[in-house]
């Protein structure tokens, strides 16, 4: 397994409940300022595997990503579920919810 890889599935192991991170910022902690995309292949393959809490991670504008209509209302959900409030315009308040440094 590539470090990079190693280094985005502990972070978001360590993403307490109740908060979240973006694509970028996890993608800036394990090493490579630009690799979000891959944060997000990451996610999409490994999150069974290593029991990775998915719905902890957005985009840089507070917003869920996912596309699928069914797997975004799961996320949203499991936000609610942790205390995460939505804004009316579906969004995130990342100053009251992200989680700033490494966990």
């Amino acid at each position: 397994m590539e470090r990079f890889t190693a280094n985005v599935i502990e972070i978001i192991q360590h993403i307490p409940e109740g908060k979240v991170m973006t694509y970028g910022q996890i993608a800036k902690l394990a090493g490579s300022p630009r690799g979000a995309r891959q944060v997000s292949r990451i996610l999409h393959s490994m999150s069974r595997k290593y029991h990775l809490p998915w719905h902890r991670v957005i985009n840089a504008q507070g917003e869920i990503s996912i596309k699928n209509e069914e797997l975004g209302a799961i996320q949203k959900l499991s936000l609610e579920s942790e205390g995460v409030s939505f804004n009316s315009d579906g969004t995130i308040d990342l100053q009251k919810y992200q989680q700033m440094g490494p966990c």
